[in-house]
């Protein structure tokens, strides 16, 4: 059909209108999913996680089962064993990821990874216990360590993407001093109301129990910066409860790196100070080992990120497993205050469910989804979601 000759304009913008709007479309359509994942991948032996993934773990196959079915793009692994040649990871990669998983789904390859040295196992030479001796064996010489381990690069963590990582810009701040940060919580025994740790000690204490990471990756959306940390669980410690301050601190850190404004005192360890620029988009990621609600934490750190104008605002995410098992415990009594569908982990009949894992995007993205690996107990997945008593999380941003 012939177009009248007095319409021919009008068609000719409309045409243009659309193709703009097509190519617009297109820009906005490009997405990525953002997880994290406490993989519960360590070993109490030195090097045993590589004899583990030398073998056929059936441990490491449902992690890598659970990868290949969510796909992320960029992912956290807590609890990875850390080995300075990178062995491990070259394992878990090539036999497992990369390899067709029963109950999983295609090979999953990611062509960039990183890792770094952590505190975890590392001797400190100091008491930190005060049982007083230093060092020892078992759990004596991992209370004594920088972060609670029973050898270098314990529930170490390791970071994977299918973009580029600017390596020469990742900044680590392993060896940062917990006294450096503003208004610290230093421990005190309430039985005497003294400091737990005298101030030689006080004062050599690094914060991060394992590392906090600013990995930039090159992705379709531009620079994200991946703030990648696990601080330590709060418990485990006495009545000066120095684990909770500590969980509580390390995830200060993090406030204080999104707020912005002069901070001489947050250098990195390549003595790169200041916190992170205010136009930069990231998301925070880890197993944070603090509940908003539930469990032993001071809630009131995790609250500050979750609400910290700089994150965007979402709907939790949920799964179906977690609100089963939740609701399971509470038959029998355990009951928590939190949403059972929030919780991201299963903890045993002491602890219960609770919402450990996050994964924070930054404002300045646009959310389209989100949700835990946690399918029914009915669910033919369900075979694969045991691997660790952690389950992934993901959130899709545009």
């Amino acid at each position: 059909m012939r177009i009248p000759t007095f319409l021919l304009p009008m068609t000719l913008l409309l045409a243009a209108c659309s193709t703009t709007n097509a190519t617009d479309t297109s820009a906005t359509t490009a997405q990525l999913r953002l997880a994290t994942y406490n993989t519960s991948l360590y070993s109490d032996d030195d090097g045993g996680l590589i004899r583990q993934l030398q073998g056929n773990s059936e441990h490491a196959r449902k992690i890598a089962a659970v990868l290949q079915q969510a796909r992320p793009d960029l992912v956290l692994l807590n609890e990875f064993d850390f080995d300075q040649a990178e062995q491990a990871a070259d394992l878990f990669q090539k036999r497992y990821l990369e390899v067709a998983q029963p109950g999983g789904g295609e090979p999953l390859h990611y062509a960039y990874r990183y890792l770094a040295p952590v505190n975890t196992g590392v001797p400190s030479g100091l008491d930190l216990d005060n049982n007083g001796t230093v060092g020892g064996k078992g759990r004596e010489r991992g209370n004594d360590a920088w972060g609670y381990g029973l050898h270098p690069g314990q529930y170490g963590m390791l970071v994977l993407s299918r973009y580029p990582i600017d390596t020469n810009a990742v900044r680590t701040f392993q060896l940062l001093k917990w006294s450096t940060l503003p208004d610290a919580l230093r421990p005190v025994n309430p039985d005497t109301g003294k400091s737990f740790w005298p101030d030689t000690v006080w004062s050599q204490l690094r914060l991060s129990s394992k590392s906090h990471w600013d990995v930039p990756v090159d992705t379709p959306l531009g620079t994200v910066h991946v703030l990648a940390a696990h601080p330590t669980p709060p418990v485990f410690d006495g009545k000066e409860k120095r684990n909770v301050a500590r969980n509580h601190d390390e995830l200060r850190l993090w406030k204080e790196y999104l707020d912005g404004g002069d901070k001489p005192w947050l250098c990195d360890d390549q003595g790169r100070c200041g916190g992170l620029a205010a136009d930069a988009r990231f998301v925070i990621v880890g197993d944070l080992n603090n509940d908003p609600a539930d469990g032993d934490g001071n809630h009131a750190a995790i609250l500050e990120l979750l609400e910290h104008p700089r994150v965007l605002r979402y709907a939790t995410p949920t799964s179906k497993g977690a609100e089963e098992t939740g609701l399971a415990y509470a038959e029998k009594g355990i009951t928590r205050r939190g949403a059972p569908q929030h919780a991201t982990g299963d903890f045993g009949p002491r602890s219960g469910t609770m919402r450990l894992d996050y994964v924070l995007p930054s404002t300045g993205f646009s959310y389209v989804g989100s949700g835990v690996f946690w399918p029914s107990n009915q669910s033919p997945e369900a075979k694969i979601a045991d691997g660790s008593d952690h389950h992934l999380v993901w959130v899709d941003v545009r």
